[in-house]
């Protein structure tokens, strides 16, 4: 039988092999230089094959007040076509992270069905995942009973995972954030546990868990919203606030949910239980937001209030917002409604379909009516002779012709009658509607027939 591998490899392979390295030895080093140049990024995909993202998505968001009364915050529609949730899950997969899980509980079902249909395209078979993790007793008898308590009851799918780091993200934020430096720098400082941490005014501070930090950024003082929040040492204006993103190390991570779950006495949350008793005691480092994107913005908003929500929705439609949903080098990830583009008809000079200073998205008619400063989600329709100003629409609002909408909010699938007026009377509108501190008008279709 004739020996195939005798007739390739000659005798004198060793040499030869031996003779081409030695004249080639300038080459070969200066692949190593290449090799060695691109070692970061190769660390950094072994570093995030290393990481378990949890995204906490099972809150109410009661701030929002009537906007979650059908659906959990992390699934309230933003920016035209968007859900909030989309935001940590595209930082994830902006970040080279692919192992993710969802964990659900308050009203999930429109959430749930939106992960289903918009970020299914991972390849499981390829380690990637986006998993929905709804409460279940998993362990124990009760329904989640906070954000530590959530993650406490998936100690058996993280072990299962086996993971080196958990990330912990609040599904209710909406920001862009590559989550790799915070994790480098959470390994560099062989830290225990890692906090992420931005800037904000001391007068909207009490809202946060607010931190104290020394000059190697690890965290001497840590308070869950406090009445009094401590100031930033460089800047009296402002306080360090957690953004409610957590590194742990896994195993350190375990030990200290077992011990919070055996303690009667806490309520069973990072920012008021866990977090406090490991200042002082373990390495806890904060991670300063300080980019955001394309133009160095450390671009992060908690919409968990009407207001917060509005302005967020407001600030996109400027020239320049701080948050560029147009940026192709760190997309906005979603579910994409099949939609025929926005129609503008109508060119009479009393009847004359248009919008300026807005967004609208796909799917939308405006007939005949002014839209300004404002912002249609997918499949709106705005009838002659009204006018939208200021204003925040969702998906599938009807508004019927001669109307008057200034600075409201109207939730999704709302239908709002002929000539109705809203958001130039308060007196009026609080009587059928909410009416918020900063005065924007939230409308939902249960005030509308209720």
């Amino acid at each position: 039988m004739h020996n195939l591998e005798q007739t390739v490899i000659k005798p004198d392979f060793r040499k030869q092999s031996a003779a081409l390295v030695k004249t080639h030895f300038p080459l070969y080093r200066s692949e190593v230089k290449r090799v060695q140049a691109g070692s970061k990024i190769t660390e950094k995909k072994a570093l995030a094959t290393d990481a378990l993202a949890l995204v906490l998505a099972g809150g109410r968001g009661s701030r929002l007040k009537d906007l979650t009364a059908w659906r959990a915050k992390p699934a309230v529609p933003f920016g035209g076509k968007l859900r909030i949730i989309d935001f940590p899950l595209s930082n994830c997969l902006n970040s080279g992270l692919r192992h993710i899980g969802i964990l659900t509980q308050y009203k999930a079902h429109s959430l749930i069905g939106h992960v289903q249909k918009g970020w299914s395209f991972l390849h499981r078979e390829m380690g990637e995942y986006v998993e929905l993790l709804p409460a279940q007793q998993r362990n124990g008898s009760g329904w989640y009973s906070g954000t530590a308590n959530a993650v406490y009851q998936n100690i058996d799918i993280i072990r299962a995972h086996n993971p080196q780091y958990v990330l912990i993200l609040a599904g209710d934020h909406v920001y862009k954030m590559d989550y790799m430096p915070m994790l480098n720098q959470h390994l560099n400082n062989g830290a225990d546990l890692t906090i992420g941490s931005i800037e904000v005014a001391i007068e909207k501070a009490n809202a946060f868990g607010v931190l104290g930090v020394d000059n190697d950024n690890k965290i001497s003082h840590f308070d869950e919203k406090p009445e009094n929040p401590r100031q930033s040492p460089n800047n009296p204006n402002v306080a360090l606030a957690s953004m409610g993103i957590y590194v742990f190390k896994t195993d350190f991570l375990i030990q200290q949910l077992i011990m919070d779950a055996n303690d009667e006495s806490s309520t069973h949350d990072f920012g008021f239980d866990i977090i406090p008793k490991l200042i002082g005691r373990h390495r806890v480092f904060a991670h300063p937001f300080t980019s955001g994107g394309e133009n160095n913005n450390a671009y992060w908003r908690d919409v968990g209030t009407v207001d917060s929500y509005w302005e967020a929705n407001m600030e996109l439609i400027g020239v320049t917002p701080e948050l560029n949903l147009y940026d192709k080098d760190w997309p906005i990830f979603t579910h994409q409604e099949q939609a025929p583009p926005a129609k503008f008809i109508h060119n009479d000079q009393d009847r004359c379909g248009m919008a300026v200073n807005s967004m609208v998205a796909g799917g939308c008619i405006v007939s005949g009516a002014k839209i300004i400063n404002s912002l249609l989600s997918s499949h709106v329709c705005v009838h002659d002779h009204s006018i939208v100003e200021d204003s925040v629409l969702l998906p599938d609002v009807l508004v019927g012709k001669n109307c008057r909408l200034t600075r409201v909010v109207i939730d999704k699938g709302v239908e709002i009658a002929d000539g109705t007026v809203i958001g130039e009377d308060p007196i009026l509108d609080a009587e059928r509607f909410y009416v918020s501190p900063g005065g924007v008008v939230l409308v939902t279709a249960d005030m509308l027939t209720g």
